[in-house]
């Protein structure tokens, strides 16, 4: 019986990475237990610590898929060790070879281990879908690089940019994401094989080549030094997903906004047979933009609870390596759910420049008040324009006329320049400064990602 999201059968195709499910399922998490118990006991026998025929039953039985997992669930009720897996894993051999599973380690050894190894599947999914949202960025970018439309700062209108020059700073931002998670991959895919606290005690004076053989064969890399109580780096795994949480949400929310019936330059992709509302027939909402929003907020508020979590006691503390038992799981299954809706939104994105163009003037000319002003600045100086104008351009606000009209009706103004100069200057796909010139550098910079 489902009760959240992520597992529900109602609600989880409006929030989750099946691909991602699967990665931090339960099948898997068992799996990964077991793949770190096999490893440690392949280890061992070839270190003499343990009879090799013990490693290649370890190793033979070591299947997630021969235990009972309900059963495991149930001893959790008495033990929030490893052991309930042990107890299972122990039932499935045909021989008393699993005496020896787990030899000189602790829970949480295994534990991290099986959680390192989910997050290494999880990264390459991640980044697969990270690239895809980059190159659609990148692609709308060049498509309308010189597609001209009102840029607004503070939710009002400022001065032209083009819609390329917008995605472009998305593209540009996801790059970075892309860049820190190339950056985190080695400190965030560390093993941990070091016992009861930390000092591998057990392990009769082989611990640290036990946990070189070990990490090698795991496809880890080798800890310094314990880091039971450490959970930094799994707190700054999770940081970077709200950091591409916040990119994510923030390109949702610019859709959105764009989309709103009186602006209507953007939508997200419609279909008939898309229903926006159960009263309504007529709403084409940005239900998908919507729910990439959701998404995203709960990624981002899982970071703050990972860094609270880094607040561990001593040598080891389950309060707080627990929290990560959710938090990390919940995380790259939503994050990668809203990656997966953003790029069918940005691959299938609806662009009206006629829209777009239509907007330019809905200040009747008060948007390009910038350009007056430094014209009429170089007449009358920059601050005796930059009063001027205001004057002008709150006039304006209030008596509905185009601004070029009450530009004309000031002497200091008609002094210098005529109608068909001030219309030559009000132009707004001629003041879109370097526009077009930024889609390009990003889009060249974006080379030496893809090479």
């Amino acid at each position: 019986m489902a009760s959240g999201v992520v597992d529900s059968r109602v609600f989880r195709v409006m929030f989750v990475s099946e691909e991602m499910r699967k990665i931090f399922s339960d099948e898997n998490k068992a799996q990964k237990w077991l793949d770190t118990e096999a490893a440690l006991a392949r280890a061992q026998a070839k270190l003499g610590i343990i009879e090799p025929r013990r490693a290649e039953q370890i190793t033979k039985f070591a299947k997630a898929e021969l235990l009972d997992l309900d059963a495991i669930g149930e001893n959790y009720k008495s033990s929030i060790t490893i052991v309930p897996l042990l107890k299972e894993f122990k039932k499935v051999f045909d021989d008393d070879s699993g005496e020896f599973v787990h030899w000189g380690a602790t829970s949480q050894d295994i534990m991290d281990n099986g959680m390192v190894l989910q997050i290494k599947e999880a990264l390459p999914l991640i980044k697969k879908l990270l690239e895809k949202t980059y190159k659609e960025a990148l692609r709308i970018s060049a498509e309308h690089k010189n597609t001209v439309m009102a840029g607004r700062t503070h939710v009002i209108h400022a001065l032209p940019i083009t819609f390329g020059f917008k995605t472009a700073m998305w593209a540009q931002e996801i790059r970075r994401s892309l860049d820190r998670l190339k950056e985190i991959t080695p400190r965030v895919l560390v093993g941990q094989l070091s016992g009861a606290v930390g000092t591998m005690a057990s392990q009769e004076g082989k611990g640290l080549e036990m946990q070189k053989l070990m990490m090698e064969d795991l496809g880890l890399n080798i800890p310094v030094i314990s880091w039971h109580p450490s959970r930094d780096h799994m707190a700054e795994y999770v940081s970077t997903l709200a950091i591409i949480a916040g990119t994510i949400g923030r390109i949702a929310r610019e859709i959105l906004s764009l989309q709103r019936t009186e602006i209507c330059e953007v939508e997200e992709p419609f279909f008939m047979g898309k229903v926006g509302s159960s009263t309504m027939p007529h709403k084409r909402n940005p239900q998908v933009c919507e729910g990439v929003i959701a998404l995203t907020k709960i990624v981002r508020a899982q970071a703050p609870l990972m860094v609270e979590a880094m607040e561990c006691e001593n040598e080891r503390d389950w309060g707080c390596e627990a929290v990560e038992w959710d938090a990390i799981p919940k995380s790259s299954i939503l994050i990668a759910g809203a990656l997966e809706k953003i790029n069918d939104i940005l691959e299938n994105l609806l662009v009206y420049p006629q829209n777009m163009k239509r907007n330019l003037n809905a200040l009747k000319g008060a948007m390009l008040s910038e350009a007056v002003m430094l014209h009429l600045g170089e007449k009358l100086g920059r601050l005796s324009a930059h009063e001027i104008v205001y004057e002008v351009c709150m006039k304006a606000f209030t008596d509905g006329k185009p601004v070029i009209d009450d530009l004309l009706e000031r002497e200091e103004v008609s002094k210098y320049f005529t109608r068909a100069d001030l219309e030559e200057i009000m132009q707004p796909e001629k003041y879109v400064g370097l526009s077009a010139t930024f889609v390009d550098r990003v889009i060249e910079d974006s080379k030496k990602y893809f090479g």
